[in-house]
């Protein structure tokens, strides 16, 4: 009589896969569901920035759906009453739409590739930037890009996440570049290459497919590097010293960017 190789029970006539019985079967399907909700509750443990925002990202679309706009290909009508980029309505009457629009996504694809982004670039920002200087740099690289989109197409409707994206992955070249982090040179250097292939391969095809809004993933880039730069010095600065010098640079980045939509915003005015 064949028995249970997990317990030794003695198994009935008839055979069992792996020679396991139903209730160590059964048991073995439990530990393995309680396994990967404790994965899922560390993994979210240790991204709780990346987890946050591709929540809202994800909030605002199943919104969006829920209210009748098509989760394919929605309207630009549907996109603007969301908070997309409006050119000079943005500009002139309704500024908000510069950060907001940055959570607004134009169907399940552009999402679905925002959001696959930025969880792989999140999880590498999560272990070298605190969760402020994650968070800010992210928002003040979405609204970088937001402005560079408005200022070379100030008649265009956007929306999406790719720019602030861009940023990040600026932000973590330079830091991982200027910071002299301990991380061993080999680990760097691959990790460089990855990013700098992500940037100028999207770049590349930001450039060649016409829909894309390239503007927003340079200006978002740019906005990276210059961020990622100023702050790599202090990353492994004691915590009131990193504290402060974050609080400096974002205070000067956004003055940098209302400076620069007063100016983007006159440009407009004045060709308009």
């Amino acid at each position: 009589m064949p028995t249970c190789v997990s317990c030794g029970r003695e198994l009935p006539p008839g055979g069992y896969p792996d020679n396991i019985c139903p209730e160590c079967r059964a048991a073995a399907t439990v530990r393995a569901y309680e396994q990967a909700r404790a994965n899922r509750r560390a993994m979210y443990k240790a991204t709780p920035v990346t987890s946050a925002i591709i929540g809202v990202n994800v909030l605002v679309f199943v919104a969006m759906t829920l209210s009748g706009v098509s989760p394919l290909m929605p309207h630009n009508a549907d996109l603007v009453r969301w908070g997309a980029n409006t050119g000079l309505q943005t500009l002139l009457l309704q500024p908000w739409r510069i950060w907001v629009s940055n959570y607004v996504h134009i169907g399940f694809a552009h999402i679905a590739a925002n959001m696959w982004c930025l969880w792989n670039l999140g999880a590498l920002a999560e272990r070298i930037f605190d969760r402020w200087t994650y968070f800010l740099t992210y928002t003040c690289c979405g609204i970088a890009a937001s402005l560079a989109s408005l200022a070379l197409h100030p008649n265009r409707i956007s929306a999406g996440a790719s720019g602030a994206i861009f940023g990040l992955a600026g932000a973590l070249i330079a830091a991982l570049y200027l910071g002299k982090l301990p991380v061993h040179p080999r680990a760097l250097r691959a990790t460089l290459k990855s990013l700098i292939s992500f940037a100028v391969l999207n770049i590349f095809l930001g450039a060649v497919i016409p829909f894309i809004d390239n503007s927003a993933h340079v200006g978002g880039l740019a906005s990276g590097l210059i961020l990622g730069a100023v702050l790599a010095p202090h990353l492994t600065s004691s915590a009131d010293e990193k504290n402060s010098w974050r609080r400096l640079v974002f205070l000067v980045a956004g003055v940098v960017l209302f400076a620069i939509f007063v100016l983007v915003r006159r440009a407009a005015m004045h060709h308009s």
